[in-house]
């Protein structure tokens, strides 16, 4: 997801693994950028993906709502992911859906369907820092991170959890993000992200994910189980759960055009 949410949802980032550990000569950024590149090689291939999710929300005072989504994913070659997401329960979010195409250098394209109006709404650039359906994910979160997307800079390696990992700063290339940069904390044996601090536009800390529970399929592709975003200015929170993760189910660019937000059910 990360290369999506974020996946998707969360989203949630060639060279070989061995040039990750380069010489010391190498200017951070090169060294930031190896990083980067190699994360994507490796999450590369997939084709399509399915998951269900659970979405839990919690504002100041720790009361909690919870969301039930289901997700679908297409890699495209040569440019970003195509996702949509459904909102199975509760019933005042029944049939809501989201829609996002991804790019790599332009702004990306994202829709939203909204039942009770029967409409579809696009999300203009300007707004994709403004919040998820109430959760502490942005809508420019929701977008697969594409390398082109970033500036990066290697800051260090260091344990996280008992991790060995690569702490990397990465710095929005694209127009009317929410963020000035980010800190990532990418897993040496994964290459998937542990943690990432989002600095608002005025460089305080605005957001913390977490990303835990990772299981490897196909034999090569790793999926977390559990995403964990801690808004740090307003103390609300938001928690992905990840279940029934799917590949390559025959998913077709027709399961992502705009009719589609409108047949999800």
């Amino acid at each position: 997801m990360i290369k999506r949410l974020l996946l998707t949802f969360l989203p949630g980032l060639l060279v070989l693994p061995a040039l990750a550990a380069t010489t010391e000569a190498e200017s951070p950024e090169a060294r930031g950028l190896a990083i980067a590149q190699e994360a994507d090689r490796r999450d590369s291939g997939w084709g399509d993906q399915t998951a269900d999710m659970k979405m839990i929300l919690r504002n100041r005072q720790g009361e909690e709502s919870t969301r039930e989504l289901r997700t679908r994913t297409l890699e495209v070659e040569g440019d970003g992911d195509k996702s949509l997401t459904v909102f199975d329960h509760p019933r005042d979010v029944k049939g809501t859906a989201f829609l996002s195409y991804s790019h790599a250098t332009r702004p990306d394209d994202q829709w939203l369907y909204l039942p009770a109006l029967k409409r579809v709404k696009r999300i203009a650039s300007k707004n994709k820092s403004g919040p998820f359906m109430g959760s502490e994910f942005a809508y420019e979160d929701l977008s697969s991170q594409e390398v082109a997307k970033y500036s990066y800079r290697f800051l260090r390696e260091e344990e996280l959890d008992g991790r060995p990992t690569f702490v990397i700063e990465r710095y929005p290339q694209y127009e009317h993000s929410g963020y000035t940069r980010q800190v990532v904390w990418i897993d040496q044996e994964m290459y998937q992200p542990l943690k990432i601090e989002f600095y608002d536009r005025k460089n305080s800390l605005l957001k913390t994910l977490t990303v835990s529970g990772y299981r490897q399929y196909l034999g090569r592709y790793w999926r977390p189980d559990r995403m964990d975003m801690v808004n740090h200015q307003t103390g609300k929170s938001t928690t992905l759960l990840w279940s029934n993760y799917r590949f390559r189910t025959g998913l077709t660019d027709r399961d992502f055009d705009r009719n589609a937000l409108k047949r999800a059910r």
